[in-house]
């Protein structure tokens, strides 16, 4: 039988049932399972099937749609702040003369730090009775007070924007330098030889080259944001009053607090829809802007 097995894949038969065991086993069991009221405490529940009602319940859950349109806020915002710093980053580490290799180093520093040791790091930065963050505003006299940054539900999703803009702009920020490296400098030296100031090279001549780096970074970025629930467990645990809730974390309570496992992977694959979306979207804006620099360049 092993005989008429091709060599390449036999040769590869290890690595695919290691797969299948690890990862496709395991999606197939959980989507299996959105379609069942399986619960932890009740493993007889794994075996009644009840087809979309897991789905249709938190497609009209309040809770479940605050978590999403927070989810969808935050993975904005967090995308957009980070694209604009790291665009800022990569132009001044572009222009610089002497230790340019060290601000390289310095600039990914940030990502060498685990999202955990991120998330209790801001946690104490933002603590409203010893933290730096307001013991720095009080001793400037900006503030009387201190601040409750992670008590109050506005506060509190500002904090975690910080936190994770702090943790990833460096994404962008390599991503975009490495084009800036690339990018030929004769358009650019045509351009001001005609005349265009440093806004009209940038907008019309800098920018569109730098824009596939971009929607890289925003495809990378927006997987991490759309499934964030480290630097949120930590900092918030999803409070004040579920505030700060995200998909996630609120997939994690419903599984594992609650104990409704079915319930939570369709919450998940829902979620998984959603980061879907956000790929396929920048996947296209990259497709587009490389056939923009192809016609242009």
């Amino acid at each position: 039988m092993f005989k008429k097995i091709p060599t390449p894949i036999f040769l590869l038969l290890p690595a695919i049932i290691v797969l299948a065991a690890v990862v496709l086993v395991p999606l197939l069991l959980s989507l299996y399972s959105s379609f069942t009221p399986f619960r932890l405490t009740r493993p007889q529940t794994l075996f009644v099937f009840v087809g979309l009602r897991n789905y249709v319940r938190i497609l009209t859950d309040p809770v479940f749609l605050a978590a999403f349109v927070r989810t969808v806020v935050l993975l904005t915002i967090a995308l957009n702040l980070e694209m604009l710093l790291g665009l800022g980053l990569a132009l001044l580490v572009n222009r610089a003369t002497m230790g340019q290799r060290l601000l390289r180093t310095l600039m990914m520093f940030p990502m060498m730090f685990s999202p955990v040791l991120v998330g209790f790091q801001f946690k104490f930065m933002f603590n409203d009775n010893v933290g730096l963050i307001n013991n720095a505003l009080q001793a400037l006299g900006l503030t009387d007070t201190a601040i409750p940054w992670l008590i109050d539900g506005n506060l509190a999703l500002f904090s975690i924007v910080v936190a994770e803009v702090w943790s990833s702009t460096a994404v962008f920020a390599i991503l975009i330098l490495s084009g800036l490296l690339a990018m030929p400098q004769e358009p650019v030296e045509a351009a001001r030889v005609d005349g265009c100031t440093p806004w009209q090279t940038f907008r019309y001549v800098i920018w569109p080259f730098l824009m596939p780096f971009a929607f890289i970074a925003m495809t990378i970025r927006s997987l991490d944001v759309a499934r964030a629930y480290d630097i949120v467990k930590i900092m918030t645990d999803g409070g004040p009053a579920r505030r700060t809730e995200l998909l996630w974390t609120l997939v994690g309570r419903t599984a594992y607090a609650d104990a409704q496992m079915g319930l939570a992977n369709a919450m998940a694959y829902v979620s998984i829809i959603l980061s879907i979306a956000f790929t396929v979207y920048f996947f296209r804006k990259l497709a587009l802007a490389r056939t923009q620099i192809g016609a242009e360049w």
